[in-house]
Formats: structure tokens, C-alpha cells, sequence
């Protein structure tokens, strides 16, 4: 029985507009080969795995049908499932025929799994629909069908999607204004749409010679002719994110920066995780358990927790002992922040105490009770922390009247170097922003990596880490209104909306730190 091939359409490019159905046949798939504008969209998923295989010749060039075609049945006859990747909308833009034609006849059988299709996708992030006010009617065409008749497409309550038309849109706005069409037109060219590289220029049919000469860009995009054009002063929401394209560097590793790096993808950014720190077990295990087995036992009334690397060590122990959430029952448990406490909830405990204010060590101790013997039975508390921990907490507890024991749960060390393409980034001002969230990330980034460039924004968690950053030559443009990365990640959006409506008032089309590289914009200290 011959094993079906999918053939995955993958969509106009951003990763997550890939239906549930192709998302599911990539993960399971045995070999995937994907056109060359299909690669980063596969690697979403797959990383730089060996069963990603670029549907392209020794030269990088893309292979013609019948290579590929052979390619996937040497692959099908070995046993494997095969995924092919088709960049765009094969199903609109007519290479699904030529496809399927050229596989059967090398007799593999094919399973078609449609995608969302860049003329509706490009225009809806672009911020606008198709069809609205008096646009009624939708027309599909390549720009490079040289027997088009232009005077079928000068309706005025048509709206024309020109795929691959970026590149040709002065010679298709003079046919079109030749056929007849009015030259006042709405025009839109998206250039990379639904992805972070996403640019939308507008125009007229009449001014889009020149506007696209002036704009210098290059490359394919979708050309749309329309009145709904107009419609992106009430829909545009993509390009408008206050960090709309920013790539921002979280010194994080990805478990830590989880719902940091969340937020700033709602705010339109890219993070980049570059993890500073290893954390690696205690040398010396025996503390360890046998504070563990004190927590147990009822040797303690309280356990601290001052950071998510300290759940993570302790719940690992748990796990090792065959213990659960249950063995907290009749302990009261601190965390330092939002994020211990989420951690600690993810194992199934209920911190008692939280900071309400600062989440440091000092906003625990603000709000820890000293010990009373005529209410707490026990006066001992459980501290496991890094290897590097300061005594702030353990000398504040001690005067409340708490004896602490103090356990290395875990030891940091610096992390090993980035990739060299991303220390290269973070010297030359690749990167738009770069978050600290603590004065070790400061330090250990710098150590690992070298100093951010002066372009890019430094957001700052709170004064200390500041205070870091600016001894090692940095100049401090955002510092978060509390000591909280929720907090952190809402204030960089902010500066950005304001460099934005700054480059807006100057008439600069430019915005994105990255993007200016201007040298006279500050000078490390």
C-alpha cells in the first residue's frame, strides 16, 4: 500500500497562521521538504532538524518539478512520511497542479491540506478587508500574466489583489490608469506581510511611481487596488503595536522568560531569549535532603521561596522522593514575587505571603510577622536559595526572632556565549531593546556577550540593576515604574509608542532603534 504524501500550503508567513491540521502532520512527519520560503515558517516548529530538507538544488537554487517529485519518492519508498511544504497559497497562485501532476506521475499518492491564503491574510494585517463601503465585487491576479487586459479590472467598485505585484506596481498603475481607471485609486503594497518585517505603503495609482521609488524597498508583496484601501485608519492594528516589529533581548532562559516574552509579543515585539546563567545542582546534595525530609517531618512553620529556580530545585526533590504538593499541608509558604508564586502554583501550592509592594527581599521582610511563640508552634524557617544569594532575608528573619536554615538548593554559573550571530547583533544594534531584569543579568550578558550598542534601548527593572547597567557604560532609557517584568515589558511599550509619535511629529519614516543606528543618538558613559 503506497503511503499518501501531504502537500501543506504555509500560508502567507507567519508560523502561527498555520492550520491545526498542517501544524499536527509537520510535528509527525519523517522528512519535510520545504520550498526555500517555507524554511523559517517549518523551522517554527522543527528547529534545525535533520528532517527538514530544502526543496532546492546543490546551488540553493529551487529544483524543478520533476527533481522534486523524485525527491519526495525516494523518500516515500524508503518508508518514511513525507511532508511537502508549499510556500504561500499553492491552491490560488496554481503551482498545486503542477505539483500533484509531477508526483503521480512517479505514482505517490497525495493528501491536499489548505492553508490560510495571503489575499486575505496580507490585507487583513495590513488593515483592511476586501470588500466594504463600495467595494463589492474581488478580482485575483498575477502580476507577471503578461495577457491580462487591464480594462476588465477598472470598475470602481471592484477591489484587485495583484499577487507579486511590489515590484511591478508602476507598470500595472499606468495599465490600469490607461484602461480607464481613475488615478485618485486607493493603492496598498504589503511587502512581507503577516510576518515582524511587515511594510505597507499607500498611494494612488497615480502617485505610486513615485512613492515606491522613494521608498526604496524591494522584494515580492500583494498590491491591492481599491477604496478599501481607506479602511486602515479605522482597522490598522498590527503595524500601530506600540513595539511593532522590535526584535528585544530577554537575558533569560525560554522557562523563565515565558510570560515576559508573551507580553511582548502582544505589544508586537520579537523576543530573543539569551540565557546568562546555568543552574546546576549543589555540590553537596546532603543539606538538601535533609531539609527535605525536616519539611516533612514538621521541623519548620515556614519555607521561603526567592525565586522560580528555587521551586524548580525543590519540586525536582519531590519528584526524586516520590513526594507531592501534599507534604506542604500544615507549612506556611512565602513567595518573593508574581513569578515564584505562579511557579509554586504550578506544583500545586498556595504561597500564604506575597509582597504586595516591592519583590525583593526587603518587600518579604516588610510583610513577614515577627515570630510569636503564643501563636506559631515552630520558629524555624526553610530558605532554599542560590549558591550566590545575598544574607538580606536570612539577617531580616533573624530579627523578627526566626532561626533560619539556610540550604544552597541550586548553584549558578554563567552561562556559555550566544550563538555568534546574536553577540554580533547585540555589539552592532541588531537588537531594537534588551530587558534586565536583575544586576547579574546585567553583568553576565556583558560578560558573555559584550555590551549592548548605543542604539539600543536598555529598560531596567528597578534602580539597583540601573545603577549596574549605567557602571558598565550604559545609559538607562527606561526604568519600570514598580520592580515587576509585567511592569517592565508595559513601560518599554510605552517609550516605543513614544519614539514612534517622536518620528511621526519629525516626519520620519523611520522608528525602530535598530533601523536608525544613529550614532549621535547617545554616548556610553
Amino acid at each position: 500500500m503506497s503511503r499518501v504524501v501531504a502537500l501543506i500550503a504555509a500560508g502567507p508567513g507567519d508560523p502561527d497562521l498555520l492550520t491545526v491540521r498542517a501544524a499536527d502532520l509537520l510535528r509527525r512527519a519523517d522528512v519535510v521538504v520545504a520550498d526555500a520560503d517555507a524554511l523559517d515558517i517549518a523551522r517554527e516548529l522543527l528547529g534545525d532538524s535533520e528532517r527538514l530538507m530544502p526543496a532546492t538544488d546543490s546551488d540553493g537554487l529551487p529544483m524543478d518539478h520533476r527533481s522534486r517529485a523524485r525527491l519526495v519518492a525516494d523518500h516515500v519508498k524508503k518508508g518514511f512520511a513525507v511532508v511537502r511544504l508549499l510556500s504561500g497559497d499553492p491552491v490560488v497562485d496554481g503551482s498545486l497542479l503542477i505539483e500533484v501532476q509531477a508526483l503521480r506521475k512517479v505514482k505517490v499518492q497525495v493528501e491536499i491540506v489548505p492553508g490560510v491564503s495571503p489575499v486575505t491574510a496580507v490585507p487583513a494585517y495590513a488593515g483592511f478587508g476586501l470588500t466594504g463601503g463600495k467595494s463589492r465585487e474581488v478580482a485575483v491576479v498575477d502580476a507577471h500574466d503578461t495577457d491580462l487586459d487591464w480594462s476588465a479590472f477598472v470598475r470602481p467598485r471592484q477591489t484587485l489583489v495583484i499577487l507579486d505585484g511590489a515590484d511591478r506596481a508602476a507598470e500595472v498603475a499606468a495599465g490600469l490608469v490607461a484602461a480607464g481607471r481613475s488615478a485618485g485609486t486607493p493603492v496598498a503594497i504589503t511587502r512581507s506581510g503577516t510576518t515582524i518585517d511587515q511594510r505597507t505603503l499607500v498611494a494612488t495609482l497615480g502617485t505610486v511611481a513615485s512613492v515606491a521609488k522613494a521608498a526604496k524597498q524591494s522584494g515580492p508583496g500583494v498590491m491591492v487596488v481599491g477604496d478599501v484601501v481607506d479602511q486602515r485608519a479605522t482597522l490598522s492594528w498590527f503595524e500601530t503595536k506600540p513595539l511593532f516589529g522590535w526584535r528585544v533581548l530577554v537575558p533569560r532562559t525560554k522557562e523563565q522568560a515565558g510570560h515576559l516574552s508573551e507580553q511582548l509579543r502582544q505589544y508586537g515585539a520579537v523576543p530573543v531569549e539569551v540565557p546568562t546563567i546555568s543552574v546546576e545542582p549543589p555540590r553537596t546534595p546532603h543539606q538538601m535532603q535533609r531539609a527535605i525530609e525536616g519539611l516533612v517531618t514538621g521541623r519548620y512553620e515556614w519555607v521561603a521561596f526567592t525565586s522560580t529556580n528555587a521551586v524548580r530545585a525543590v519540586c525536582e526533590r519531590f519528584t526524586e522522593y516520590g513526594l507531592d504538593a501534599r507534604s506542604f499541608a500544615g507549612l506556611k509558604v512565602a513567595a518573593i514575587g508574581d513569578a515564584t508564586a505562579e511557579a509554586l502554583r504550578s506544583f500545586g501550592v498556595r504561597p500564604d505571603l506575597v509582597p504586595s509592594g516591592e519583590q525583593s527581599s526587603r518587600g518579604l521582610l516588610d510583610e513577614w510577622p515577627e515570630y510569636d511563640s503564643l501563636v506559631d508552634p515552630i520558629n524555624r524557617v526553610f530558605l532554599p536559595r542560590a549558591d550566590i544569594a545575598t544574607e538580606t532575608l536570612v539577617a531580616g528573619l533573624n530579627e523578627l526572632g526566626w532561626e533560619v536554615d539556610d540550604v544552597t538548593a541550586y548553584r549558578t554559573v554563567r552561562a556559555a556565549p550566544p550563538a555568534a550571530h546574536i553577540r554580533e547583533a547585540i555589539k552592532s544594534g541588531g537588537f531594537d531593546a534588551v530587558l534586565f531584569t536583575s544586576s547579574s543579568t546585567v553583568r553576565n550578558l556583558i560578560g558573555i556577550a559584550g555590551k549592548p550598542h548605543a542604539t539600543t534601548v536598555i529598560a531596567c527593572i528597578g534602580p539597583q540593576t540601573a545603577s549596574t547597567a549605567e557602571e558598565h557604560g550604559l545609559t538607562v532609557d527606561v526604568l519600570a515604574d514598580e520592580p515587576k517584568v509585567a511592569v517592565l515589558a508595559r513601560n518599554l511599550a510605552e517609550h516605543g509608542d513614544a519614539l514612534r509619535a517622536a518620528a511621526d511629529e519629525a516626519g520620519e519614516a523611520t522608528w525602530r532603534p535598530s533601523r536608525r543606528r544613529a550614532s549621535s543618538r547617545r554616548k556610553a558613559t
